[in-house]
């Protein structure tokens, strides 16, 4: 099939472009499209197009799709408007026929039932316009067709547009032969009266799915006013439809048996917009109560207002249920918490990953005797609440809901609620490995011997101290080696080299320049250098990963965060700077095992901080005992009393946010308090909502969150930098638990991380997990607030990279050289 179009003599259809070019009726041409322009707009005739691409159109939670617009054009006669019309449907690839009579315009719609019909109205004396068109609305497939008189430009006073109206006429068109004026009549054409009519057409599916739903569904005007039920609530009800359309809710008969303000309440929950759902009891034609749960969503329209009410009603036919039992359920949906849920507006919600739980199947019956001890304490947590709550509803539910809420009250007697559960059959050792060594506290494969690290002696700060230097007298190739370190691919690996291994008291000059730190502080610039060297003593250069290279990384990438907008819009300048300072110190004195190892082999440390978050804990600790302990490298030492209280705080609970047992408790906290919230109010607001928006930013709580994540994400932020750059952190660390695992073997401890054998372990699989299960979920959620379209794409590359060497069998770094 060609694409150009094609002109016909004959009286039934002298014209198609487009695909429809294949029925045409005859294979003579004439020359009538064929103009080289238009003196009007001076614009060329441009070839039919053959794309066929199907338009999508968003109707509510639909989605449709369309095909291209099939329009009918009546012109008597050829001229320049029946030509512009041409030649604009062939520029929108529109698929197009031109008729010249009616009775051949009647049975090409009858054909093709158009989208669109422009009827030419200029000249009586060949048909009459408004007689064509009370004929095409005659046809029940025009229902939702748009028909356009086209009309003489007035010589004097404008015409009434009611004879075209009460003809069936959607619009009208004033004389224009100017080709782009077609052309823009037709677009606006498409996108306003042709998509409606398109979408209205999309609603008859609608209401065949409403018509064949066995649940009773009422839809009521904002105004409480009935104006449709389905067959299902006539059959459950017992009324015709035309007994309750047009009635007011108020004036069908209620039940005596509901409590006496649940009708207040379920309206004054609705009216907010939000949605109702609980037990009520409706009043059949017949007199008889029927008990019903229901769900009540009020339905945005026009101006944001509530423009519908849609009601599903479902019976419940549990006829061992007592009328007490009932009450109780109904008595517990009137609470804030089943009765008055806000409606998840979100497109797509943001969610972390789902916590299941392989619970007990055991009886339902054990929770009456906790009942009793929940109800006799004077003072009821939350969780004691939701239990409370939980217990009750069990109590009137069938036994598949008893059942599944019995699982519900197992989880939440744990007290890992936040952390996934790895099943233990097929489980990839790598994962399962990764959460043992980095989400346990030691305790992990172990045989029931007692194990002592060997005594460790006191780390002493060096007796001296070369002098510090000034940021402005940097050598030369460390400056230029910082130039870049605004930027987030900036090479931390070359500024190690550059400063001898000693990257954090330079970059930490910078950057603290950057942020205004001293000045906050109020501590002169050699305070600072002599604090920054100090920090730096205390990291292990033995150490292949946790160095002062890795607090160098942090930092920076600390300080990224923190000049997005967003983060700014949500911090205070004292949280900026107690950023800065935990990632500074984050990892201080690490000895290059995890935490796991420590409680193992009993070391000093992990019977100080009885086995909980032993290095963090020492980290933030030690931190402050190496600040205090000299003036000289005092960074406090002018701050107000209760200024310097509120930065340490912020400081220890940033650093404890980097232990890895409370990983996802973060994550899901950040996304539920701060990502859910200012995700809706997007959805639903604008500029209205800036307060709002401000509020769920600023808050006290949230800025705590804000700043666990943003340390979070710089700690573990190695598979969202440049792939060279992820290459070798990845090799760091995968040596640093290789040399774990040999230390384990040779003291008899167990082995924490068995996969990380230097002799068999795949580094690219465990790159795998760790993205996998900590890293895309985590970075997923701080993109969504923060706004890191380039992390997210190092990120989606690097996990290609070791998906990769994986395929291929490869354990290594790098695949071999070709």
């Amino acid at each position: 099939m060609g694409c150009a179009s094609s002109i016909h003599i004959s009286d039934r259809v002298v014209y198609h472009s487009g695909k429809e070019s294949e029925d045409s009726h005859s294979p003579q041409q004439t020359n009538t499209t064929q103009h080289q322009g238009n003196p009007a707009s001076g614009l060329p005739l441009k070839p039919p197009s053959c794309k066929t691409t199907l338009t999508e159109v968003q109707f509510g939670p639909m989605k449709l799709f369309k095909d291209p617009l099939q329009v009918l054009l009546v012109f008597a006669k050829e001229d320049s408007q029946s030509n512009g019309f041409c030649w604009a449907c062939e520029k929108a690839n529109y698929r197009c026929s031109m008729v010249r009579t009616p009775e051949y315009a009647l049975e090409c719609f009858s054909e093709k039932h158009h989208d669109l019909v422009i009827i030419d109205h200029r000249h009586s004396r060949h048909f009459d316009a408004e007689a064509l068109c009370r004929s095409f609305r005659a046809v029940n497939s025009s229902e939702n067709t748009v028909i356009v008189a086209v009309v003489k430009r007035p010589d004097r006073e404008e015409a009434s547009v009611m004879p075209l109206i009460n003809a069936g006429f959607n619009r009208r068109y004033v004389e224009n032969v100017n080709l782009m004026a077609c052309y823009n009549e037709l677009l606006q054409l498409e996108h306003g009266e042709v998509r409606a009519q398109f979408k209205l057409r999309a609603s008859n599916a609608i209401f065949t799915a409403l018509e064949q739903s066995q649940d009773a569904i009422e839809i009521t005007s904002e105004d409480q006013v009935i104006q449709y039920v389905n067959p299902a609530y006539e059959s459950i009800m017992g009324y015709q439809q035309g007994e309750l359309v047009g009635k007011e809710i108020i004036e069908v008969p209620k039940s005596e048996k509901n409590k006496p303000d649940l009708l207040e309440t379920i309206n004054s929950c609705i009216r907010k917009g939000k949605e109702w759902q609980g037990i009520y009891y409706a009043k059949k034609k017949n007199g008889d109560n029927i008990q019903q749960n229901v769900k009540i969503t009020p339905v945005i329209g026009q101006g944001g207002k509530i423009r519908h009410y849609v009601s599903i009603n479902r019976p419940l036919n549990d006829n061992n249920k007592s009328d007490k039992s009932a009450d109780r359920v109904q008595a517990e949906s009137q609470t804030d918490i089943q009765s008055c849920k806000h409606k998840d507006r979100r497109k797509g919600s943001l969610d972390v990953k789902s916590i299941t739980s392989r619970g007990s199947d055991a009886s339902s019956q054990r929770r009456h005797s906790s009942m009793a001890r929940i109800h006799s304490m004077t003072i009821e947590a939350p969780i004691t609440k939701v239990i409370n709550i939980i217990n009750q509803a069990q109590e009137s539910s069938p036994m598949p809901v008893a059942e599944a809420l019995d699982r519900v009250l197992e989880i939440l007697r744990t007290t890992e609620l936040y952390s996934p559960q790895l099943g233990t059959k097929d489980e990839d050792p790598h994962t399962s490995d990764l959460v043992g060594g980095l989400m346990t506290d030691g305790l992990r494969r172990m045989s029931g011997n007692e194990y002592i690290l060997a005594t460790k002696q006191p780390h002493h700060l060096p007796s001296h101290l070369a002098t510090p230097l000034s940021l402005n007298d940097i050598p030369p190739r460390i400056a230029q080696t910082m130039e870049s370190e605004d930027s987030w691919d900036f090479d931390i690996f070359s500024l190690e080299a550059a400063t001898m291994k000693r990257p954090l008291t330079f970059l930490g000059l910078k950057i603290f320049s950057r942020f205004g730190v001293c000045e906050f502080l109020n501590c002169p610039e050699a305070t600072l250098r002599s604090w920054l060297q100090v920090i730096e003593a205390n990291y292990h250069s033995s150490n292949s990963y946790h160095n002062s290279t890795h607090a160098a990384d942090v930092l920076h990438a600390t300080a990224y965060f923190l000049s997005k907008e967003r983060v700014k819009q949500s911090l205070d300048p004292i949280d900026e700077v107690a950023a800065l300072i935990a990632a500074t110190v984050h990892d201080i004195d690490h000895p290059g095992r995890t935490n796991s190892f420590l409680c193992n082999a009993g070391s000093e440390l992990a019977i100080l901080y009885n086995d909980t978050a032993v290095l963090e804990s020492h980290h933030a600790a030690l931190a402050f005992q190496l600040t205090t302990r000299d003036d000289k490298s005092n960074i406090f030492k002018h701050i107000e009393r209760n200024e310097y209280r509120s930065l340490r705080q912020a400081v220890i609970d940033m650093v404890l946010a980097t232990e890895m047992t409370k990983h996802f408790e973060h994550v899901n906290k950040f996304v539920n308090s701060i990502n859910k919230p200012l995700a809706a109010l997007e959805e639903n607001g604008g500029s209205s909502d800036e307060e709002t928006v401000k509020s769920v930013l600023t808050s006290p709580e949230n800025r705590i969150l804000v700043k666990r994540m943003l340390i979070k994400c710089a700690d573990i932020s190695n598979p969202c930098r440049p792939l060279e750059l992820c290459i070798e952190w990845a090799g760091r660390i995968s040596e640093e638990y290789f040399a774990q695992t040999d230390e384990e073997k040779r003291q008899g401890l167990p082995v924490v991380m068995p996969v990380f054998d230097r002799n068999t372990c795949s580094i690219p699989k465990s790159q795998i997990s760790f993205i996998d299960y900590f890293i895309t979920d985590m970075f997923d959620a701080w993109d969504a607030f923060a706004d890191l379209p380039n992390l997210m794409q190092h990120l989606d590359n690097n996990f290609k990279y070791w998906k990769g060497l994986d395929d291929r069998k490869l354990h290594t770094l790098r695949p071999p050289p070709e």
